[in-house]
């Protein structure tokens, strides 16, 4: 009785928990090193690129770092950037933002996307 409670729990828990559970940021490391670098850096300060600075990306808003030069729509999507506001958004950026100027059509790969966002989630 008690392993079949179990069971239960163990499957809830599965199709409920958020993919970046089971990502591996390591990979996402890798995964950015291709798409990001050429426009982001990881670091507080640095040389500046064509994008914004990554630092400390979840939890800050769209379009809110200092010096930057961000279109309106980013300025004014408002979004706070959380796994669950990346994901469709590194998805298809043009789509979740209309009129972003940011020139990436995405990450297509649901696996590459989920470690992507784990390593994110790192950068303080």
């Amino acid at each position: 009785m008690k392993s079949a409670g179990f069971a239960a729990v163990a499957t809830f828990l599965a199709m409920t928990a958020t993919p970046v559970l089971a990502a591996d940021a390591a990979e996402g490391e890798k995964v950015f090193r291709r798409y990001c670098t050429a426009c982001h850096i990881t670091a507080a300060e640095g040389p500046k690129r064509l994008g914004p600075t990554l630092a400390g990306l979840v939890g800050r808003t769209s379009g809110s770092v200092e010096g930057f030069r961000y279109s309106a729509a980013n300025k004014n999507a408002n979004i706070a950037w959380s796994a669950q506001t990346l994901d469709p958004y590194l998805k298809d950026p043009k789509g979740v933002i209309p009129g972003t100027i940011m020139a990436f059509a995405g990450v297509k790969k649901d696996d590459e996307r989920e470690n992507l966002i784990a390593y994110l989630l790192t950068l303080k």
